[in-house]
């Protein structure tokens, strides 16, 4: 039956589907292309829904392709952690699209294609249960984002992306030692096999296999925007479009989840971590990486300068949660997570519609003529800036607060409560000028040519609809990342060699 194939569909639905759009884009039609990718993130947003629920009612899925067993054949492992983030990724990519098909598809070939690869390599770094499989995801997803990023060409675009590929194809390189390392070391990649065979590593082997972990932590830091290795992020958002960089809101997600999960718990259970020695500098590279986000935040001279440093600032809030490793903390942070992901999209999509409404000065903090719809857009702007700045009444607020309390306690309490507000006060203080810029400060009428597209509003209401349901069922969805995080700390994958999973 189909749902007994449940845990691979999210990778090969969208990854057919964008075989399917790449004849589309043969016949040149761009409105069959524009029914196939909207109605093919539906599909892949209802997948996600049930995989969730599935997870959730009967536990963890084990799914072994062609039915060979660990640590010998493909696996993948969907827990609450894996599906939570599978449907983040199908959310984000839903409104990523719809908000495309108000123009900016049109502005280079195989848009819509490439979104179905990006979002198959995306959802396959989450499910993936082996290291080797890891990196073969990392190369789908970056290879689709490569073309993504300059969609549209450009100068900037271009010399963004330049920056881009030359960092990512080095970090591949890394990856690709690292993953000789390990093998080295242990003889496998299963994330499986590495947690029982890590018990017991020792001598000549245990100076491999700290190599690769390390080189493994310099890869999942550059993927995540970690400080010193942030600085493609703010460059590369700002320049690509906006659905493009909506959906890049997610990427920094997967280093972070590799953290998570491999430097966590892989190599973090046992009487001594492997991963110990890098896990006790993930505090203070939090902490500088949260500084670096605040100075970037008041220094914004554009809306996606801006958005992309909030972004940046609520991976150290991340980090921060991941030092923590416990199970109460890591609650904390799913919800904070969730919650940056869904309004870092808003941000990048509102910006979008600013650099279309202003062709000249487009979302530089500099005044020009009114916006049309300038009521409307100011609102939007407002229920995201409470969002970002974590003020009551919506899920940022929570969020924050979850993050405060994870970190009572801790040896770097302190400085960590002092520069997660201080990031809330520079918020603020950045979200009133834009304010002052787009709308106080504007002058004259607005063309009458100019209007904010449906396609390009029904994604922000949605986003804005799903922060409130934050908020209104917070408890629930606190109980849920309660749940989430012990299954993520008792890491059940040695059973794995043992399970029979789908055919």
């Amino acid at each position: 039956m189909l749902l007994d194939h449940l845990a691979i569909l999210p990778i090969i639905t969208p990854m057919l589907l964008g075989i399917v759009l790449l004849f589309a884009r043969l016949h040149e039609n761009m409105n069959s292309q524009r029914v196939i990718a909207i109605c093919g993130q539906a599909i892949g947003l209802l997948i996600a829904i049930v995989l969730l629920r599935t997870v959730i009612m009967q536990g963890p899925i084990v799914y072994q392709l062609g039915n060979w067993q660990q640590p010998y054949g493909i696996a993948l492992y969907v827990d609450q952690v894996s599906a939570l983030l599978v449907l983040l990724t199908s959310l984000v990519a839903f409104c990523a699209q719809i908000y495309s098909c108000a123009g900016d598809d049109k502005q280079g070939i195989f848009f819509h294609p490439l979104m179905m690869f990006q979002v198959a390599g995306i959802c396959g770094a989450f499910l993936t249960a082996d290291i080797f499989n890891l990196f073969v995801f990392f190369e789908i997803l970056l290879m689709a984002s490569y073309s993504l990023m300059i969609h549209g060409g450009g100068k900037n675009r271009v010399l963004a992306n330049s920056h881009y590929l030359f960092l990512n194809l080095l970090g591949s390189s890394i990856f690709l030692i690292a993953l000789g390392t390990i093998y080295a070391a242990f003889g496998t990649l299963s994330y499986a096999d590495l947690l029982l065979k890590a018990q017991n590593i020792e001598g000549t082997q245990l100076l491999l296999a700290q190599a690769g972990i390390f080189l493994l932590f310099v890869v999942f830091a550059l993927k995540s925007a970690m400080l010193p290795l942030h600085l493609w992020l703010a460059k590369t958002y700002s320049a690509t479009s906006a659905p493009v960089a909506a959906l890049f809101a997610i990427l920094t997600k997967v280093g972070l989840y590799c953290l998570w999960r491999i430097h966590g718990v892989v190599f973090g259970s046992g009487t001594e971590p492997l991963s110990a020695p890098i896990m006790e500098w993930l505090s203070p590279l939090a902490l500088l990486t949260i500084a670096l986000a605040v100075v970037g935040i008041l220094g914004s001279k554009t809306l996606r300068q801006l958005a992309s440093y909030l972004i940046i600032a609520s991976v150290g809030s991340l980090l921060l949660i991941i030092a923590q490793h416990n199970a109460q903390a890591s609650a904390a942070g799913f919800y904070y997570l969730i919650h940056s992901t869904l309004a870092g999209c808003a941000m990048f999509l509102f910006a979008g519609i600013v650099v279309r409404l202003r062709p000249k000065a487009q979302d530089r903090f500099v005044s020009t003529r009114a916006l049309p719809s300038a009521g409307l857009l100011s609102f939007i702007f407002l229920v995201m800036a409470i969002a970002m700045i974590g003020l009551p009444p919506l899920s940022g607020f929570i969020g924050k607060a979850l993050l405060l309390k994870a970190t009572f306690g801790s040896s770097w309490m302190m400085t960590s409560w002092a520069l997660i507000l201080l990031s809330s006060l520079v918020t603020l203080i950045a979200a009133s000028r834009t304010t002052s810029h787009l709308f106080w400060k504007a002058s004259g009428d607005a063309a009458e040519t100019d209007k904010v597209h449906n396609l390009e509003l029904i994604p922000l209401y949605v986003i804005a609809f799903l922060l409130l349901c934050l908020v209104v069922f917070a408890n629930d969805v606190e109980g849920f990342t309660q749940s989430a995080a012990q299954q993520l700390h008792q890491f059940p994958l040695p059973q794995m060699l043992n399970l029979k999973g789908g055919q």
